[in-house]
């Protein structure tokens, strides 16, 4: 009998063990919770991740308890509160939410003695990195948005990982089936008030059908787009070095318009965990351009605070709340 794809998908993946699924009891972390298991046996764990905006919230984490019983796999459970703030997309507080539950699991794991977690495996398929980059396309995103989700990078101190970008959802649930496998479905995934959603129901049909190898052509473009946009931040690093961070108003001025553009968000992301809109970039460059004389102002909202000039250099601060 030819081996599953759900198992073939790893092939080749050599992840730092012990390793942890994030386990939401849907298919695709079904499949590669299973896989796992059958890869690297005795060297598995599942994380849960209850988000509780839905009340089916206690169904998901019921199966998952008895699914990981039955396949004797520890399990580590973590409520969290995803409720989006003022300004904040649901979609958006629910991922940030998730990655800081993880590595929270992560820690209670090793608290609770069941050792040191080195890799956390995440179930994101290649439908899912074409609505990402849909998505990116809709916002208007450079190189870095455009090159979708990554398939591995460091984190916290863990490795992080997406086996399954390769591996189309169709096939991922034909696996299942024909191995017997159950899993549940999240009701929130057929709402059209999330993007994503949208995307996934009126979007990528019609692209499907105009384009059937679409997952293929865009996860080849993704991985030209990743090159780049290493290559951006190589570039970055350079001309931070030579501008100093905070950066020296002269220095960028030195700089082509695209170099200071790069520098300065390559600064902000790195330095502050800000990404600036274009708008913000713009007005950033232009009052920078302007800036000859001593007495120049510069006060300009990117992200969550604001730049501003002191003496010679920008620098980006974020004022207290006042209560």
């Amino acid at each position: 009998m030819a081996e599953p794809a759900i198992v073939a998908a790893l092939n080749g993946w050599q992840p730092a063990l012990p390793l942890a699924v994030a386990y939401s009891g849907g298919a695709d972390s079904t499949a590669l919770l299973w896989a796992c298991l059958q890869r690297f046996p005795g060297q598995v764990y599942a994380l849960h991740i209850n988000h509780g905006l839905q009340a089916a919230a206690a169904v998901f984490e019921s199966h998952c308890r008895a699914q990981c019983a039955a396949w004797g796999v520890p399990l580590q459970v973590v409520a969290v509160n995803a409720h989006a703030q003022p300004g904040q997309s649901p979609e958006d507080a629910a991922r940030i939410a998730r990655y800081q539950a993880l590595t929270q699991a992560v820690l209670a794991c090793a608290d609770a003695g069941q050792g040191r977690i080195q890799t956390i495996a995440l179930a994101q398929h290649a439908d899912d990195q074409v609505e990402t980059v849909v998505l990116a396309l809709s916002r208007g995103a450079g190189v870095a948005g455009l090159a979708g989700m990554r398939p591995q990078w460091q984190r916290a101190g863990l490795q992080w990982a997406r086996p399954y970008l390769g591996l189309g959802s169709a096939q991922i649930r034909a696996d299942l089936a024909a191995l017997g496998i159950a899993w549940v479905e999240d009701p929130s995934n057929t709402d059209t008030r999330y993007t994503r959603n949208r995307i996934r129901q009126q979007v990528m049909p019609g692209l499907a059908q105009a384009f059937p190898q679409i997952a293929h052509t865009v996860a080849r473009s993704s991985a030209n787009a990743a090159q780049a946009a290493e290559l951006l931040d190589d570039l970055a690093q350079i001309d931070l070095q030579a501008t100093g961070a905070p950066p020296r108003i002269g220095a960028l001025q030195a700089l082509s318009e695209a170099r200071m553009a790069n520098v300065l968000r390559y600064w902000l992301r790195t330095a502050h965990g800000q990404t600036p809109s274009a708008a913000q970039l713009a007005q950033l460059q232009q009052q920078l351009q302007r800036c000859t004389t001593r007495g120049h102002q510069i006060h300009i909202k990117v992200g969550r605070g604001y730049i501003q000039r002191h003496r010679d250099v920008i620098d980006w601060y974020n004022p207290p709340v006042l209560v």
